[in-house]
């Protein structure tokens, strides 16, 4: 009994990869445009989490640099490094003059003559800081920041790692965003795979009311189409992880240009064996779900006269 209901099951799977067969050039338009659908936020979601791996690896302590005020005496600043060191929200601090701020940046820009010409030093001494690592959460740093503002030798106290914090920021931001498309763009998988399943349905109304005469099922009839629906899902979400790696195949080379211009050896993580078993099994997910719904909602329609 088993056995005759899978064995059926395997003939109206081939049978309809035959029919998909014999419609080439319809069947593969239709595969690639499921395809480019499901590789579009698949492609995103890669990009966004080699993003994440890179701000991952840097340095997660928050850095506060202290810009000191331009008339605090060497002797002053040194006693406001010795104070700050004894805070028990501070690791650890580093104390640079105006002097070596100055030469630091007379050596990194290539403007010594230039430099040399100017009346007076612009350039003030810096205190920089590390927080606690027991007080890195952000309202902690953000209370450190503010008293450290407060401090009547300070000129400017500024979080060096807010700009990754905003990456991070944008970083949820986009994964909503992707979110977001890959609903619309599973929306449009299930429109495609419906329309051409109502297509198909059309086509054999006179086969379908024949097999109605006959007593056959909705079951039976709904049998091949749902096929044709797995079928086109999941050739589609082959489609698109062929798309999803060629696309990153074509960035990588830029990239690792870009990261050695940047001393790095980052390389993109494509993903592929995860992309290779998520891909087909969405399209083949939302192409039975498709062709489940359009053949629920015109299968009825036809009766036998």
């Amino acid at each position: 009994m088993i056995k005759n209901y899978a064995l059926r099951h395997i003939q109206v799977m081939l049978f309809s990869l035959g029919q998909l067969w014999r419609q080439p050039i319809s069947s593969l338009m239709t595969m690639v445009v499921i395809g480019i659908a499901i590789s579009l936020p698949s492609g995103l979601y890669v990009l966004l989490h080699n993003v994440e791996n890179v701000t991952e690896q840097w340095d997660d302590a928050s850095q506060i640099s202290l810009f000191l005020q331009q008339d605090i005496s060497p002797e002053q600043a040194e006693s406001l490094n010795e104070t700050l060191k004894k805070w028990p929200n501070i690791s650890e601090t580093h104390y640079q003059s105006s002097a070596q701020s100055l030469d630091e940046f007379r050596q990194l820009s290539g403007l010594g003559d230039l430099l040399d010409s100017l009346p007076s030093n612009p350039i003030p001494a810096v205190i920089i800081i590390k927080p606690n690592e027991e007080n890195l959460n952000e309202n902690a740093i953000t209370r450190l920041v503010t008293q450290l503002n407060e401090l009547a030798e300070v000129e400017l106290a500024q979080l060096d790692m807010e700009w990754l914090q905003r990456l991070r920021s944008l970083n949820r931001t986009a994964q909503r965003g992707i979110s977001i498309l890959a609903i619309l763009l599973s929306l449009s998988v299930l429109l495609i795979i419906g329309n051409t399943i109502r297509l198909a349905i059309l086509s054999r109304q006179s086969e379908i009311r024949v097999i109605k005469l006959v007593g056959g099922t909705n079951r039976f009839i709904r049998r091949p189409f749902l096929y044709t629906g797995f079928w086109y899902g999941l050739l589609g979400g082959l489609v698109a992880w062929i798309i999803v790696l060629i696309s990153l195949t074509l960035l990588n080379g830029p990239v690792n240009e870009l990261s050695q211009l940047y001393g790095s050896q980052f390389t993109l993580h494509w993903l592929a064996g995860t992309l290779f078993l998520a891909l087909p099994f969405t399209g083949l997910i939302l192409g039975v779900f498709g062709a489940w719904l359009a053949v629920g909602r015109h299968l009825s329609a036809i009766e036998p006269e």
